[in-house]
């Protein structure tokens, strides 16, 4: 095996946190929300260079065309694209793209990331990506912790064996556990004990070492995507993974499925800048405010607004906010979102209900 590291793009979440610019039949990651780059296009660049290969993508079947034509539109070739033929969560994606890239080329380092996140300083993350890789081909399990800078109650945190949080640390350390998302006052001792980082949900490891964990801790995780597999098609340059043994599948998280299980993890510690754009008040975050905290884009006007992120999509409609104080407005064509900053992450159940009276 040889230290190139193969990135795999999963693009399977629908990021109804951010209806209505997000939706099922456009989700986030190919969305243009932060500058001239759809958030899947920065994830391929920034995953490409020196010291790696062409990255894998996993993907619904409706997207498949938007992801070849992103990855052309940024000139970078993908070296597989796995279609799922229904969306069965993080641990059936990352278990296909494994066998997939052992099949292809042998044992092989995979840095498996969302194709949703953000983060502005691309060769400051793919250089601790680099630092950890030793770790990774001693057959541990890398995950990647963000320092944190407030007591995040959308994230889950990793309980880290020293206080990575405040400290310097260029090289993975052992990973005592998993944290579910935790409530504000819960959170709150976490941020101040230093002893947490942020969970990103990136991982790197060998395919053997995953497999062999997919093997102990979810076989049947393993059997299941080696049947979908081994009967896959291959279709205009995509494998079709085989719908009926992927039907079987459990829908469950690489996290619940073998992470939470595992003994040999490591996590890297990044104390750079970065975002899932998990919803709403992400995106305001991440923009870039007046002195009023005020984030405007698209054809919008704020005036005596406070902390509030007013987002236009469309230059047939002027969308104006006027003394508004912690606010998400977004405006689209055919939907309109008002909420308070304090429950954008509650978009999601309201998109659920929407579903439910055929509205979204």
């Amino acid at each position: 095996m040889t230290n190139q590291i193969h990135p795999v793009l999963l693009c399977g979440g629908s990021g109804t946190r951010l209806w209505p610019l997000s939706r099922r039949s456009h989700p986030k990651q190919f969305v243009k929300l932060l500058g001239e780059e759809s958030l899947f296009q920065s994830s391929a660049r920034r995953l490409s260079g020196k010291g790696f290969a062409a990255p894998s993508v996993v993907a619904g079947s409706d997207f498949r065309f938007m992801v070849v034509e992103q990855l052309a539109a940024v000139e970078i070739a993908p070296h597989q694209i796995l279609i799922e033929p229904y969306a069965r969560n993080t641990a059936a994606a990352i278990c296909a793209a494994a066998i997939a890239l052992d099949a292809k080329n042998g044992d092989s380092l995979m840095l498996v990331a969302p194709s949703d996140h953000v983060i502005p300083d691309a060769e400051s993350f793919r250089d601790i990506v680099e630092a950890a890789a030793p770790t990774a081909l001693a057959g541990q399990i890398v995950t990647f912790g963000i320092r944190p800078d407030r007591a995040e109650t959308g994230y889950g945190w990793l309980e880290c064996t020293t206080r990575a949080a405040e400290g310097s640390l260029t090289s993975p350390q052992p990973l005592r556990s998993f944290v579910e998302k935790p409530d504000a006052e819960a959170a709150e001792a976490l941020l101040v004990g230093g002893m947490h980082l942020w969970n990103a949900g990136i991982f790197l490891f060998s395919s053997s070492t995953i497999l062999g964990a997919f093997a102990e801790h979810a076989p049947e995780t393993l059997d299941g995507v080696r049947r979908a597999y081994s009967t896959a098609e291959t279709d205009l340059g995509f494998t079709r993974l085989s719908a009926e043994p992927w039907a079987e599948l459990e829908d469950i998280s690489i996290d619940y499925a073998v992470m939470e299980r595992a003994s040999n993890l490591s996590v890297m510690p990044y104390g750079g800048s970065w975002s899932d754009l998990g919803d709403w008040q992400a995106v305001w975050r991440e923009g870039v405010p007046d002195a009023a905290g005020v984030v405007t884009s698209g054809p919008s006007m704020a005036l005596d607004c406070k902390n509030t992120l007013v987002h236009a999509t469309t230059e047939a409609q002027e969308l104006v906010a006027f003394g508004l104080e912690d606010i998400i407005a977004v405006a689209m064509p055919d939907a309109v979102l008002v909420a308070h900053k304090d429950r954008s992450q509650d978009v999601k159940s309201t998109v659920a209900a929407l579903k439910a009276t055929g509205a979204a």
